[in-house]
């Protein structure tokens, strides 16, 4: 079985996202759980790096935020990695006040630092309800994100 390191992530997602009760599980607890529901090492390494990085990411998010006014220029390799119809969906997310442009830039530099070359809406889903979980006073947003990733009609047009 080929897992991805957004399979990894999602999983402790599902996993840990209505465990209220307990306290943040540490790297080690998180490793053993992913060892115990079957994920290889490398995936296990990978996201949780790329749990560090998200950490790293809202630390720097904490800068002076994008005036709304401003266009975001994606650089060629965001252009390569993140196709229009991704572009759009962000700046959609960003339009109904579900991402501001901040969180934005965490999305995409948490993007970017998944494996494989393609990413797709599907992806950003489930990227921006990490973000958003992750961040305190988000609660609104994230259930906003919530229903469009678990809706059968998002209702979006492109």
């Amino acid at each position: 079985m080929k897992e991805t390191v957004l399979d990894v992530l999602m999983y402790l997602f599902e996993c840990f996202v209505d465990s209220e009760d307990e306290p943040e599980p540490d790297r080690k607890e998180l490793r053993e759980e992913l060892e115990r529901a079957g994920f290889r090492d490398r995936e296990i390494d990978r996201a949780l790096d790329w749990l560090d990085g998200l950490n790293l990411a809202e630390l720097a998010a904490d800068a002076p935020a994008p005036r709304n006014a401003t266009i975001r220029l994606y650089d060629r390799l965001e252009q390569e990695r993140l196709d229009p119809q991704c572009r759009g969906y962000m700046l959609h997310l960003e339009q109904i006040g579900i991402l501001s442009a901040t969180q934005r830039e965490v999305v995409i530099d948490r993007l970017m630092a998944l494996d494989g070359s393609d990413i797709d809406i599907e992806q950003i889903k489930w990227v921006v309800m990490m973000v958003l979980f992750s961040q305190p006073g988000q609660e609104q947003a994230y259930a906003r994100m919530e229903d469009l990733v678990f809706a059968d009609d998002p209702g979006w047009v492109h």
